[in-house]
């Protein structure tokens, strides 16, 4: 089993800073992937950044010089901080680990329950 519990949503104002953070436990081999989406009501959850094993990032256009994305591999851990917020960046924010078990031996992506960020004045 692989379990993915993210922190650090909450409301924010308009240019202020958040910082989500997210931990992958259990019985894992290894983590290739992690990565955060977001997702409103009546959309595709979609993309915001993603970091490989290698360190190689990813950002959606709409977010880059703004989010960063790093992760510590012996930890299994991935942080994004979020600058610069916009009413736009409200969304229901989602840690995905694109990860194979230590035991099984399958690979998928384990997601976490999702944490709400509301950027409003």
């Amino acid at each position: 089993q692989v379990q993915v519990v993210e922190s650090g949503g909450g409301l924010v104002h308009p240019g202020g800073p958040l910082r989500l953070s997210c931990s992958a436990s259990g019985s894992i081999f290894t983590i290739f992937t992690m990565g955060w989406y977001r997702q409103a009501p009546g959309r595709q959850r979609e993309l915001v950044a993603y970091i490989r094993e290698s360190g190689l990032t990813n950002y959606t256009e709409s977010v880059k010089g703004r989010f960063t994305i790093a992760r510590d591999n012996y930890q299994n851990t991935v942080e994004l901080q979020m600058d610069s917020l916009k009413p736009d960046d409200t969304d229901v924010y989602y840690c995905d680990a694109d990860a194979r078990t230590a035991i099984a031996g399958a690979r998928g992506d384990c997601w976490g329950q999702g944490n709400q960020v509301t950027v409003s004045s």
